[in-house]
């Protein structure tokens, strides 16, 4: 569900309201936070009592926490941060444990997260850590897609971080997130960490040193990898249709370009894990929470998305999206 003092638990139910065929989907979070978004539609709200159950025409809600008073809207809280890991902690649960095929997590709050005692910096790095995988995020929308090497920490952290061991596990998720789509043979572009591409050595050097032997060690595999490309240019040449992905080198370089073409039907997925999470490309909106003003669009094409995985890894002619 979200933060509950977010729109998450708002574009949830009008995302499910959107989708009939998936009305029946289990909800994990609060009953009593979900029972108060449910006032925007006359719909019920049922408290499911294992996650077979179900009530046709019902919201229905998997209990993951109690509260006995909705926190607050627009304001960050250890109540509102504890309510959304205990629903991202069942939902990675329950996911392990093969119940589910996967999550589609709404926006939850990072200072609330924090406020919580949970000292993690966003969903990706939850799941990574509860799943003990490793993981890589891409964000996709209808006209490009990005993988990043490191993902959130500070810059003059990520530069240190963008690693060759780290290129290497970016551009082959990047080549199983495709696959898992339906692209059986992606082109993909890796973007470079300074102006230029580091301009033969110039403006930097892990172009010469680190992203360019990753790249020609990922070319020996058999992968359509190419590049350090300027990270100025290569996103243009993406949506030109040159390249099926970009890998980026650091979360604002990769993030941008694909939040500047549209946050109602970018799409956040985790790769790596075993098990299928997506997400909506946007942040709880504080601003406008509890106004039932909250547009669900990025949720919904959250919840296609990990419809279109899920099919893709029931498929035996296609690779899956999870590690090997």
């Amino acid at each position: 569900m979200g933060d509950p003092a977010g729109i998450g638990p708002e574009i949830t139910l009008k995302a499910l309201m959107a989708r009939p065929d998936c009305s029946d989907f289990p909800i994990l979070g609060d009953p009593n936070v979900i029972r108060a978004a449910a006032t925007l539609f006359s719909v019920p709200v049922y408290e499911m009592q294992n996650i077979t159950d179900r009530r046709v025409g019902a919201f229905n809600v998997l209990a993951t926490t109690q509260l006995t008073k909705r926190p607050a809207f627009g304001v960050v809280s250890p109540e509102a941060g504890q309510a959304a890991y205990a629903a991202i902690a069942k939902g990675i649960e329950l996911s392990l444990k093969g119940d589910i095929s996967g999550i589609v997590t709404a926006p939850i709050h990072k200072e609330a997260l924090k406020a919580a005692g949970h000292n993690y910096p966003g969903h990706t790095e939850i799941l990574a850590d509860h799943a003990k995988a490793e993981v890589a995020m891409m964000l996709a929308n209808d006209e490009i897609k990005t993988v990043l090497v490191t993902i959130h920490m500070a810059l003059r952290d990520a530069i240190e971080a963008a690693d060759y061991p780290a290129q290497i596990h970016a551009i082959r998720l990047a080549q199983q997130g495709l696959e898992a789509m339906g692209v059986p043979h992606p082109r993909i572009a890796v973007a470079g960490l300074n102006p230029h591409a580091g301009e033969g050595g110039r403006f930097g050097d892990e172009e010469i040193h680190i992203i360019s032997p990753a790249i020609k060690a990922m070319q020996a595999e058999g992968l359509a990898v190419s590049g350090p490309w300027p990270g100025d240019t290569v996103y243009m040449m993406a949506r030109q249709g040159k390249f099926d992905v970009v890998v980026a080198q650091y979360h604002d370089q990769g993030l941008i370009p694909v939040k500047y073409l549209g946050l109602e039907k970018g799409v956040n997925i985790t790769l790596g894990l075993p098990f299928i999470r997506t997400s909506p490309d946007h942040g709880t909106a504080f601003d406008i929470a509890g106004q039932g003003i909250a547009d669900a669009s990025s949720m919904i094409t959250a919840l296609e998305m990990a419809e279109k995985l899920l099919k893709a890894q029931a498929s035996p002619a296609k690779p899956r999206i999870m590690p090997h």
